[in-house]
């Protein structure tokens, strides 16, 4: 008597696979970003120009203050001077990585001071709402009465030269902006429903701040925060090109740019490198924001 032999299906490879596992959201913003090449060039170069001015008094070949009339606006590659040599016979190689220190921090400074400030008062007036609101976005309407190239150069003149000075004035200009998107981004989450259930459970106002909103939030604050580097490097640079930023013969860009604007038309070359060196940057720092902004789109 034979007997059928019974199969059964096989669950082993179902069963060893298992459910796939859910991707968590930073972990699917830094996939977005890996697979998003002009992002990580940006990032790389950036990278690159960092690490470059950090090292500077170890991998720079000269010392950035130090000149000689008789080398004077050397061409590019002149008897080891790789970029040349400026107005005053000083390395240009040097100079520009020594600048980019000073320029570095007197864009990133004002952006990092006004992201603590303003996005504290923005998320303060978008959380509570009401006379608090009204009174910190009314104050911050009135600074929007002003251009704030010209409020930056206004409040600089009035303070004097100086870095420092130059610091308070790009911070004062770029709080209100950031105020305005916190406020926005804020107001769009505080009435959400995990927030409306986190109040029911009588969570205090501090918990369901820094629970429910500060995580919510802050990735926005943070891409646009981003975006206003490249324009305080440029204001930077600008007010020391008006002589309202570091001063001579310290190296900085936008004072490498005024002291080399008279050798545009014997070394156009040279004249130009302060500045490609600016545009570069910000041009990075635009993408890179943009990149992140992108990846940070859960709708992507």
């Amino acid at each position: 008597m034979s007997t059928a032999s019974t199969t059964s299906p096989d669950i082993s490879g179902a069963s060893a696979s298992g459910p796939k596992k859910q991707q968590g959201y930073w972990a699917g913003v830094g996939s977005r970003v890996r697979r998003d090449k002009i992002t990580l060039i940006c990032g790389g170069i950036l990278l690159v120009m960092f690490l470059l001015i950090v090292f500077a008094p170890w991998i720079a070949p000269y010392d950035p203050l130090q000149g000689s009339m008789a080398r004077r606006l050397k061409p590019v590659g002149w008897q080891g001077h790789l970029l040349g040599t400026d107005e005053l016979g000083r390395d240009m190689l040097t100079r520009l990585m020594y600048g980019g220190r000073y320029s570095w921090f007197v864009g990133i400074t004002p952006v990092t001071i006004a992201f603590a400030i303003g996005g504290s008062l923005g998320i303060l007036a978008g959380f509570v709402g009401g006379k608090v609101n009204m009174l910190i976005m009314r104050a911050t309407d009135v600074f929007y009465a002003f251009p704030s190239v010209l409020l930056a150069v206004a409040i600089s003149g009035a303070l004097g030269p100086g870095i420092f000075n130059a610091i308070l004035s790009m911070t004062l200009v770029f709080i209100p902006p950031l105020i305005r998107v916190s406020e926005s981004v804020t107001t769009s989450v505080r009435n959400l429903d995990y927030v409306e259930s986190a109040r029911a459970t009588g969570a205090s106002a501090f918990t369901i701040v820094r629970v429910h909103v500060l995580p919510n939030v802050m990735g926005p604050i943070f891409v646009y925060a981003t975006t206003l580097i490249s324009v305080s490097m440029i204001l930077a640079s600008g007010l020391s090109f008006l002589g309202l930023g570091v001063k001579p013969p310290t190296p900085e860009w936008g004072m490498m740019l005024n002291t080399l604007r008279t050798a545009i038309y014997s070394q156009p070359l040279l004249a130009t490198l302060p500045g490609i060196c600016i545009f570069v940057t910000s041009l990075c720092f635009n993408l890179l924001s943009d990149g992140l902004r992108g990846a940070m789109d859960v709708r992507n």
